[in-house]
């Protein structure tokens, strides 16, 4: 009988992971306690809540759960505390590099606004990477449904900040709404101030939505990406450019993209030579972290332990590591396969 090795001792990459969604469920109960914030009943109990975001209405619920939990983060120390904590969870599951995405925009008005938010945040990335040995970087992301004005000045002010640990800009929230061409001079604006462009696509939205990514923004990363699956000239296209898609597959069973695990094109995706980095998108909301997604993998799509390494391979090649840390985590991939 096969070995089977431990996915949490697998080093890898965590390049889709949302700030607050990052939140711990016990620290969303205290920090809710601390400032006064009834929470509603899906955010308090054991298991996660009951999403489905396919339709406006239900995209709606998760979003208004998001923007609670998210109304809980008032002080430094609150910033500070989320991010350590989500590092030590990622340090857990064998995460050697964390790039987590964030709109300050979001946590500007209780942070005195929207550069003491960013510094707030990066000063806390940065003491959390010093105290538990994570490489932290950030992708500071624009939202869809807010005015492309908006997402110039995020992208403005990520470039300012590049050397001070932005690596990438991203645009989230609901893909269905706001056509991605209405952001391609924010996404240049990122681009040519060195950062990488990490828009999502391809989730809620079927494989069109990708294409526009690739076609207006210059992705080099996709957020999602997986509906690409239904396209084979887009798969080829992915493919051949090297473009990682950053698959969250617990999140696209809890927003309803797909019925089950095992319905997840995972293994069209790779099969088709898709690099991937799996994510876990919005822990607090869909009940599990990055070594879960592994863990998927291989229960639901039977991926053997040498194709989980190569996933952990492919995390690390689209990520915005630098080369030192790169090759070790790659070396430790190779040490993990040997165990």
């Amino acid at each position: 009988m096969e070995h089977v090795r431990d996915v949490r001792d697998l080093p890898k990459a965590h390049l889709h992971l949302h700030f607050t969604g990052s939140m711990r469920p016990s620290t969303l109960l205290e920090l809710a306690d601390k400032y006064g914030v009834r929470l509603p009943e899906a955010l308090t109990g054991a298991e996660p809540p009951k999403l489905r975001a396919t339709d406006e209405r239900g995209w709606f619920r998760f979003q208004r759960l998001y923007d609670t939990a998210r109304s809980c983060l008032r002080a430094p120390e609150d910033i500070q505390r989320l991010v350590r904590e989500a590092a030590e969870e990622d340090v857990r599951d064998g995460s050697g590099w964390l790039e987590i995405q964030v709109d300050p925009t979001s946590y500007a008005p209780l942070l005195g606004g929207l550069i003491p938010a960013l510094e707030i945040i990066l000063d806390a990335v940065d003491s959390a990477s010093r105290e538990t040995g994570l490489g932290m970087r950030v992708v500071v992301a624009a939202n869809r449904m807010k005015h492309p004005l908006d997402a110039r000045t995020l992208a403005r002010l990520a470039v300012r900040y590049a050397d001070r640990g932005v690596v990438g800009f991203g645009l989230s929230n609901d893909e269905r709404r706001g056509m991605a061409r209405d952001f391609d001079r924010a996404f240049a604006i990122a681009r040519e101030g060195g950062l990488l462009a990490a828009p999502h696509g391809g989730e809620l939205s079927g494989p069109s939505s990708v294409r526009d990514c690739l076609d207006d923004l210059h992705a080099r990363r996709v957020g999602h990406g997986v509906r690409a699956a239904e396209d084979p000239r887009l798969l080829r296209r992915l493919a051949e450019k090297g473009i990682t898609c950053e698959v969250c597959p617990a999140s696209n069973v809890a927003l309803g993209v797909y019925e089950k695990p095992e319905d997840v094109p995972l293994r069209v995706l790779y099969d088709a030579g898709v690099p991937m980095a799996l994510g876990a998108d919005d822990p607090l909301l869909f009940g599990s972290r990055l070594a879960d997604q592994y863990d998927i993998a291989r229960r639901h799509h039977d991926f053997t332990d040498p194709e989980l390494a190569e996933l952990a391979r492919q995390s690390i090649r689209g990520s915005a590591a630098p080369p030192d840390i790169r090759e070790k985590l790659l070396a430790g991939v190779a040490d993990w396969l040997k165990g």
